[in-house]
């Protein structure tokens, strides 16, 4: 059978090459060009690929095959090893978190509480201890403050979850780049690890466990890295347990500030006068660049670099927007001032005794805040602290390192001004008023004629000013000079004080009875150990300025005793009822009116006639004692008028004698000008004397039992005629 006329099946191999001519028949149809587009290109058959030679060094495929091997098993051991390190970190986290207290219990964190005194017109002039003003929130307390503490400690506060990477960079980078280690000097801590370090990490303060307070302190300002590893953690817990707005508020309460003010507020009212929520823009800055270095920037002990730092605090809030232009600029022409109070620091060494002088456990150890009510005047303190800068700045060589004290009280013996010491303005050092023990020299003297008058005698009386020898058990001849090296023959014992004769008074002393006369000054409150010879007359006994103004006071008020106070009224600072009130004040009455106003009779000449002359007032009556140490170690001029008394004392502080100064030249001029400035504006009274002294007074008898008839035929016998 014939199979021409079938149509044959193209083959497999035409089928997979379209383009053979096998593949189709030819057609009959005349074929028509069609134009190809000119974009079309011919195309070109795929060139077969062959496999790629293998090339190469065998010694570099082997590094590289090294080099993934290693990277695969340290990928492999880091991601085990962080997905550890994060379990670990959040497992501590959340225990922290479990521990944590309510954010309110932990903004006063302050070991030790405070104490502020106001003066006797109820005005604050001191602080002592750990200042606390009150809690504070980040919304009550001014926004400039809270926008200056942002800008200046953590720009990036509310924006980051505790820790700030890029913070602890740029901090690492500043370090290196000045030349210290990498977690040397800058930190790159935020707020929040800032009030994790000033929580102590939660660890609190527990005497069984630490040696010592300061040891506590110092384990929680510790900077090494373990240390910021564990704040870095601490700080997530408090990030997952408070709000932003809590955690800067626990930082503005806890943070010290300088000055003995931990907290904004307390920092705030100790420079400003004023609330934390008061506070300008420049004020606020001033509060936030103490935090950098709270002691050194402090404004009391530097305004002009806390001003310089705040100035910068000013450009970071202005740069991050916080200040408008004109508002920084207006806030740096207007830098931030102290307060009249804080500016004054009035009292420092007058502070320093009364906290010495109360109770331990209401001033120096308070755990509570307190505030005392004292007896300073703080005008008068003023006169006396101008007085000491005027006398050294005018009246003494430069460079010399010799040193003064000045206290003034009234004659009930409340103390209105201290300065212990040529440095004014300071606070917690010797203050020579209240603790350097002094011989008091011829200022001693008005105790030995109190005594002979309260036994009888009068101003009047006469006494033998010749050479004397008195031979003392145990040391021998003793003979007593005058400072003129001179004998006057006979004067009368108001005569005998004014020129300030030795001679004579160790003949009274010893007229009188040394036990008597030693009983009349510790009567006085003169309570150092006196000496037990004849010395006792010419002042050889230590004292205190204090001591001998207090004894001073008591023959102002008419021959009673006082006890020195500054402490009028002790209370809790939220309490209206005092805990303890003043417990000086005048005391017994160690000699007779009438003998007081005779005596004073007797040192009224002294300041108008005798040695002390330069201390004399022009608008009123004086009344006082020079006194110079027989080998010229100290110096002393104490007096009164009618409303204060005032005592002086001049020397060095390693005892070195002094030179061409006694009691009635230095001493005496600077009593002069306290007491100038302490009277002015007040009008002159009369001092309470017995002017033109008095006769002999006979009859009635002694404290020990004889006639004061028998004492004057005792002294007629010691001490020559008198006259009456």
């Amino acid at each position: 059978m014939s199979d021409s006329g079938r149509k044959r099946p193209p083959l497999v191999a035409e089928r997979r090459y379209p383009g053979s001519t096998r593949s189709k028949p030819k057609s009959t149809k005349p074929k028509t060009a069609k134009p190809k587009p000119k974009s079309a290109k011919p195309k070109r058959r795929a060139a077969l690929r062959k496999p790629a030679k293998t090339t190469g060094n065998p010694i570099s495929r082997l590094f590289r095959r090294l080099f993934g091997l290693i990277f695969r098993v340290i990928w492999g051991f880091s991601w085990r090893i962080g997905t550890v390190v994060a379990l670990l970190v959040a497992l501590a986290v959340g225990y922290i978190y479990s521990t944590l207290p309510a954010a309110e219990t932990l903004l006063d964190g302050r070991a030790k509480g405070s104490v502020t005194m106001t003066d006797r017109n109820g005005e604050v002039f001191a602080w002592r201890g750990d200042q606390f003003g009150g809690v504070v929130t980040a919304d009550s307390v001014s926004p400039h403050l809270k926008n200056a503490v942002v800008a200046t400690e953590d720009k990036r506060f509310y924006r980051h979850f505790g820790i700030s990477p890029r913070g602890v960079a740029s901090a690492i980078r500043i370090n290196l780049r000045e030349g210290r280690g990498p977690l040397s000097g800058h930190g790159g801590s935020t707020i929040t690890q800032q009030t994790a370090k000033l929580l102590c990490l939660g660890v609190e303060y527990d005497a069984d466990d630490w040696e010592s307070e300061a040891a506590y302190e110092a384990d929680c300002r510790q900077g090494s890295l373990w240390r910021k590893v564990k704040e870095a953690i601490f700080a997530l817990a408090m990030e997952t347990k408070y709000s932003k707005d809590e955690i800067l508020s626990i930082y503005l309460n806890r943070a010290y500030m300088g000055g003995g003010a931990y907290g904004a507020e307390a920092a705030s009212q100790r420079f400003f006068g004023k609330p934390a929520a008061a506070v300008t823009p420049a004020e606020g800055a001033m509060l936030a660049g103490l935090l950098t270095a709270p002691t050194s920037l402090a404004p009391t002990n530097n305004l002009e670099r806390s001003q310089n730092r705040a100035a910068v605090v000013i450009g970071l809030m202005r740069d991050q927007g916080y200040l408008s232009a004109s508002a920084a600029q207006d806030a740096l022409n207007h830098p931030a001032e102290l307060s009249s109070a804080a500016k004054a620091r009035a009292g420092g060494y007058f502070a320093d005794w009364v906290m010495s002088s109360g109770p331990e456990y209401f001033t120096r150890n308070t755990r509570s805040d307190v505030v005392i009510r004292t007896t300073l005047d703080q005008r008068i303190q003023k006169a006396a602290e101008d007085a000491m800068t005027y006398i050294f700045s005018e009246k003494v060589k430069e460079g010399s390192k010799a040193q003064a004290a000045i206290v003034v009280m009234s004659a009930d013996g409340a103390v209105r001004g201290m300065v212990g010491g040529r440095e004014t303005k300071v606070a917690g050092v010797f203050n020579r008023a209240t603790t350097a023990k002094r011989q008091s020299g011829s200022a001693f003297k008005p105790f030995v004629y109190a005594t002979a008058l309260e036994l009888g005698w009068s101003s009047n009386d006469t006494v033998m000013d010749e050479p004397l020898t008195i031979n003392i058990p145990g040391s021998g001849p003793w003979s007593p000079q005058n400072y003129d090296r001179k004998f006057h023959g006979e004067v009368t014992l108001t005569e005998a004080l004014r020129s300030s004769l030795n001679i004579p008074a160790v003949k009274v002393a010893r007229a009188a009875g040394l036990d008597n006369v030693r009983r009349v000054a510790e009567g006085f409150g003169i309570r150092s150990d006196l000496a037990q010879g004849p010395a006792l007359a010419l002042g050889a006994s230590e004292t205190t300025l204090l001591e001998m103004t207090g004894a001073y006071a008591g023959i102002l008020n008419g021959g009673s005793s006082v006890v020195p106070y500054g402490l009028v009224e002790l209370r809790m600072q939220h309490d209206e009822d005092p805990l303890m009130t003043a417990t000086g004040g005048i005391r017994e009455r160690v000699i007779s009116e009438d003998a007081a106003r005779e005596l004073t009779w007797m040192m009224y000449n002294v300041a108008t006639r005798g040695s002390g002359r330069r201390a004399n007032l022009p608008d009123r009556e004086v009344a006082g004692k020079t006194g110079t140490s027989s080998s010229a170690k100290d110096a002393w001029f104490i007096g009164f008028t009618a409303d204060y008394v005032a005592g002086v004392w001049m020397g060095y502080d390693d005892n070195t004698p002094l030179t061409g100064v006694t009691g009635s030249g230095l001493p005496a001029e600077i009593w002069h000008e306290t007491m100038r400035r302490v009277h002015e504006g007040i009008d002159p009274k009369p001092l309470p004397m017995l002017r033109d002294g008095a006769p002999a007074r006979n009859g009635g008898t002694t404290d020990g039992g004889g006639t004061r008839n028998g004492i004057n035929q005792l002294l007629r016998d010691l001490l020559g005629p008198r006259n009456r």
